[in-house]
């Protein structure tokens, strides 16, 4: 019985680390077999195929984090900067993206209809967008705020909806920019009024309650002769990430057989090489603060629908 046993024991002391590969994948078969019923509390979040899938972001106590780091009020460029540079990262590191807007804390990331990413798992979609942003708006801090030690690192919400029709997009993105011209009219106005007006915060409130906005217009051009509609862009139409396909040159050089440069005795003969161009696509990410509301950009940019 000892006998029969010895080449086994022979093989363990040889090859140690394989008896504990099989002893270790032996144990995992068993405890996958036996505890893989947790799985099933797991919920199901596929989103529905064939639909834009849009992934919004919103900065988390961005009224502290923008005080305590000293934002420039109604608007800081350098943070809406640092918000797009986020952003391009995300537009880059997931090629079925097709368009995003971006304004104040939040932006919003439009996903092709095809997209089969991830399965179409909203938790991992989500997380994954977010984190990614969230990660370089802390990195690339240093590049757009030089001079301001970054107190505590921001957080960042996300959410994703699906959109099953070109329209519902359409008025998705228009609420959005909506949003944007009310949210950034209000802020002109009470900023003017307490940083040039003096009054308190809560006198400046006072005085816009119940204001439409034509009378918030009326205040800026009257009391400090601002005509709102020559604010920057970037302010009142917020920023849109659109990617394109751009033919790009690729010059180079290649041989002309036809012609040969003589050699000395001996050297054999050399092809000449003349430059010689073409063209290739590529991806790019532009940087717009337009209109998208009404009808020209999507007439102007109806790829959206098809990249």
């Amino acid at each position: 019985m000892m006998r029969s046993n010895l080449p086994c024991l022979s093989f363990s002391r040889h090859y140690p680390f394989l008896t504990k590969a099989f002893s270790l994948s032996g144990a995992r078969r068993m405890a996958h077999s036996k505890f893989e019923y947790v799985r099933g509390f797991e919920s199901k979040d596929t989103l529905l195929p064939n639909t834009w899938l849009v992934v919004r972001i919103d900065g988390r106590g961005f009224h502290s984090f923008s005080d305590r780091h000293d934002f420039v009020k109604p608007n800081d460029a350098r943070s809406l900067d640092l918000m797009n540079a986020a952003a391009k990262v995300v537009m880059k590191a997931f090629p079925e993206t097709v368009l995003a807007y971006g304004q104040s804390d939040e932006y919003s990331f439009v996903f092709r209809r095809n997209t089969n990413l991830y399965s179409r798992r909203a938790s991992k979609i989500v997380t994954n967008v977010t984190s990614l942003f969230a990660a370089n708006y802390v990195y690339l801090w240093p590049e757009f705020f030089p001079d301001t030690k970054l107190k505590y690192a921001p957080s960042f919400d996300g959410r994703c909806v699906t959109y099953p029709t070109d329209q519902n997009l359409r008025d998705y993105l228009s609420w959005r920019q909506a949003d944007c011209h009310i949210n950034n009219l209000y802020n002109t106005v009470f900023w003017a009024l307490v940083q040039e007006g003096g009054l308190s915060n809560q006198k400046a409130q006072e005085r816009l309650k119940g204001t439409l906005s034509g009378d918030k217009n009326e205040i800026l051009f009257s009391q400090f002769n601002i005509n709102y509609n020559e604010e920057p862009q970037q302010f009142r139409k917020g920023s849109i990430l659109l990617k394109k396909k751009v033919s790009v040159p690729i010059e180079g050089s290649a041989p002309v057989a036809e012609e040969e440069e003589k050699q000395p005795e001996g050297g054999g003969s050399k092809a000449k090489r003349k430059p010689h161009s073409g063209t290739r696509e590529r991806v790019q990410v532009f940087d717009l603060n337009v209109d998208m509301i009404g009808d020209e950009f999507w007439r102007e940019n109806s790829h959206i629908y098809t990249f």
